[in-house]
């Protein structure tokens, strides 16, 4: 209830919180709104003063380019007044330079010419290339039969070279044929000789298998005469194995049935007939003697027996299947001899074998050689009869033939020697009138080329004085000074375009009403108020975190509020199980106001036990004390400390209770030994009759008179008489005569010594 009432407390506290959050908010998005506005207005102002003054600064900067704009503009219009005379000009500029080519085309012709004709004109020149040109057809006819007399010349040396081929071709074809019959001769008998080791191979290869598998089996046969012998050592130790098995099990055997009284005793239930005579009385069951054989450990000598006896078996077996093998192989290797061969011979034997079946089969590898080789000579000696036969009637057929061209070559000498005239052949005479009609032609038309250039020069210099008058200019000259080139004319246009749009532009910004009045007011202040809207947008994310913080306290505490709610319905039950589980607690622990004596349930229960100690103590602790001392249970406290388990010591001399802290050193070590003896006494009642039968007692006898200490003797001296041992430490001299059984332990420098006294 508390829980909730603090919930509810702190939701409203927290919605409080929330309204006055959001009318912080509020209050925050207004002045960042008006901040804002202030801002907006700050900047526009100084927008437009800057751009005011920049119109200024142009203004300024436009006048002082004005010079170079006007001298641009003067430079371009008499740029495009020459533009006019651009194209005389260039006609002009072609005429001159076609008339210094043709001029000195015409100086490099007079050059080659010979010195009588050097200054001749267009006219002489062609008349004497037309003379030159008319002997130069009459020299046709001479050139062609000058070609074939050259050809012929040609054919005369291929016939040679072909007779001198052929020629060899007949002298090797004799010296091949001549050594024919022996070549063939050879090859046959290669053919003969290999189809000979062909046959032999086969008959060797037949020899070869077996004697392979003979030595196989002597190597098999010698290696199992060594698995014989270790298989006859393996059957011994088998057999070994299994008789002392044997003996081992019959001996057991034998022991077990010496005690089977015993076993079957064991197995005797009172009550229950015997399973031999049938009684269900057993007044004498046997007891097993030393070295007593059970049924299990016979059985496992048994097993160990028959498994010493399978060994064994099998031992026998693989030294009948070794043996048989052994036989098998011996009979494999002797084969059809008499007597059985040994390795080494069989090695041999197969290596004989091996070395001339391989030989023979190297040799018949060569016949398919030796057919292929005779085939091929076979062809050779027809290819060279043929080449042969072909070689002497080509000679036969080349004698005619150059005949013939003799003929041909002594009627074509007259007509080249007629006209060659002073060269050396008819072809040089024909290229040297050909080299003359052609520096005659070039020497004309440079003469006609040269005249027709100075024409068309004297033309483009009238056309270029006239295009410069025309233009305004007083000279070509200074039309041509005045021309620009298509990009420098474009270079100043962009000049003066760039300074008039500057200019319109200029004037259109002095124009602008809004510049012009910002520009008389105060200079704008937009990093004050830039400042300003900072500081106002720092204090709404502020508000609104306040508000998002408080927000979500709200929701956090209804969420919280919700659940404690619930737990505490919850826990309703709980807590009434809680109070009363604390009460039981309480009482139990001894803490309750209830508990009278704050005495704990385990010390009530206990209390109840030391009672029965206490009374089992008396019967001895008064016997040690001549009657004087009763041990009582006390629930009384002490000292503020819980009640329960308490002892006191009744004094029936005085007949006062005291407690027993009161008692003198030997009276506590009596009545701690009594007190020892009856918990003893009463473990052994509440454990079922489970006897305690050792008792040791440690030092705690020379606190004790003479007469006292007879009395606790003969305590435990009663202690024994009941079968229980009772062991005494102590360095009191006196009960070494009392008691005449002891362990004496002596001690000197190197070490201690334990003497046993009877």
């Amino acid at each position: 209830e508390a829980v909730l009432e603090w919930a509810a407390i702190a939701r409203s506290a927290a919605r409080e919180h929330l309204d006055i959050a959001h009318t912080a908010v509020a209050e925050a998005e207004n002045r960042q709104l008006a901040a804002r506005r202030a801002l907006d207005a700050e900047r526009e102002l100084a927008r437009l003063q800057e751009r005011y003054a920049k119109t200024l600064r142009r203004a300024e900067a436009l006048e002082e380019r004005r010079p170079e704009h006007d001298r641009c503009q003067e430079q371009l219009e008499r740029a495009r007044k020459a533009d006019r005379v651009a194209p005389a000009l260039e006609l002009r500029e072609e005429a001159e330079r076609a008339y210094r080519v043709a001029s000195d085309v015409l100086d490099r012709t007079r050059e080659r010419l010979p010195a009588e004709l050097a200054d001749s004109g267009a006219d002489r020149l062609a008349e004497l290339e037309g003379r030159f040109r008319q002997e130069l057809g009459t020299l046709e006819a001479a050139r062609k039969a000058e070609v074939r007399s050259a050809s012929i010349d040609e054919e005369r040396v291929r016939l040679n070279r072909d007779a001198r081929a052929d020629d060899e071709i007949v002298r090797e074809a004799d010296a091949w044929l001549a050594d024919w019959d022996t070549t063939r001769a050879e090859l046959t008998q290669r053919i003969e000789t290999a189809q000979e080791a062909a046959t032999r191979a086969e008959q060797l290869a037949g020899q070869l298998a077996p004697a392979r598998l003979r030595l196989d089996a002597a190597r098999r046969r010698d290696a199992l005469a060594t698995d014989v012998q270790d298989a006859r050592e393996a059957l011994t130790a088998a057999r070994e194995r299994a008789l002392a098995a044997h003996e081992s099990w019959l001996g057991l055997r034998e022991r077990r049935l010496r005690d089977i009284a015993a076993e079957l005793a064991a197995g005797l239930v009172a009550g229950e007939p015997c399973t031999v005579c049938g009684s269900a009385e057993h007044p004498a069951p046997a007891s097993p003697g030393d070295g007593h054989v059970d049924r299990a450990t016979e059985e496992k000598a048994l097993a160990v027996h028959r498994f010493a006896e399978e060994a064994r078996t099998g031992a026998e077996h693989a030294l009948t299947l070794v043996r048989e093998r052994q036989a098998a192989a011996r009979r494999e290797a002797q084969g059809d001899d008499s007597a059985a061969p040994s390795v080494a011979e069989l090695h041999s034997l197969v290596d004989r074998l091996s070395g001339e079946h391989a030989e023979a089969r190297r040799l018949a590898a060569g016949t398919h050689a030796a057919r292929e080789a005779l085939a091929v000579a076979e062809r050779e000696h027809a290819k060279r009869v043929e080449q042969r036969q072909e070689a002497r009637n080509r000679t036969a057929a080349r004698t005619s033939q150059r005949e013939a061209l003799d003929r041909e070559q002594a009627g074509l000498e007259g007509q080249i020697t007629a006209a060659r005239g002073e060269s050396e052949s008819v072809a040089a005479h024909a290229d040297r009138l050909s080299r003359r009609v052609a520096l005659l032609a070039d020497a004309a038309e440079a003469v006609r080329a040269e005249q027709d250039a100075a024409q068309r020069r004297k033309e483009a210099d009238d056309r270029l004085s006239d295009a410069a008058f025309r233009a305004g200019f007083d000279t070509p000259q200074a039309a041509a000074a005045t021309l620009l080139g298509g990009a420098a004319q474009r270079d100043l246009q962009h000049r003066v375009d760039a300074w008039q749009a500057e200019a319109a532009a200029v004037a259109d910004r002095r124009t602008e009403r809004d510049a012009r009045e910002a520009a008389e007011r105060p200079a704008a202040q937009a990093a004050a108020a830039e400042s300003a809207h900072e500081t106002a947008e720092w204090l709404l994310r502020e508000a609104a975190s306040a508000r998002a913080a408080a927000r979500e306290r709200c929701a956090e505490l209804d969420r919280l509020s919700g659940r404690a709610a619930e737990e505490v319905r919850r826990l309703g039950p709980v807590r009434q199980e809680y109070e009363r589980v604390a009460r039981l607690a309480g009482l139990t622990a001894g803490t309750s106001a209830d508990n009278e004596r704050k005495m704990r349930l385990e010390a009530y229960v206990l209390a109840a036990r030391l009672e029965q100690v206490a009374a089992a103590a008396t019967a001895r602790l008064q016997r040690m004390s001549s009657g004087r001392y009763t041990l009582v249970h006390s629930d009384a406290r002490t000292g503020g400390r819980r009640a329960g388990l308490g002892l006191h010591v009744v004094d029936a001399w005085t007949g006062s209770e005291r407690d027993t802290s009161t008692l003198s050193g030997g009276e506590t070590f009596f009545a701690s030994l009594a007190l020892a003896l009856g918990l003893a006494d009463v473990v052994t009642e509440e454990a079922g009759g489970v006897r305690l039968d050792t008792l040791f007692i440690d030092e705690g006898f020379g606190s004790l008179d003479d007469q006292t200490l007879d009395e606790v003797l003969d305590v435990l001296d009663s202690l024994r008489e009941r079968d229980r041992s009772v062991g005494i430490v102590s360095h009191v001299a006196d009960l070494r005569r009392r008691i005449p059984a002891r362990l004496e332990v002596v001690k000197d420098r190197h070490g201690s010594t334990v003497h046993h006294r009877l």
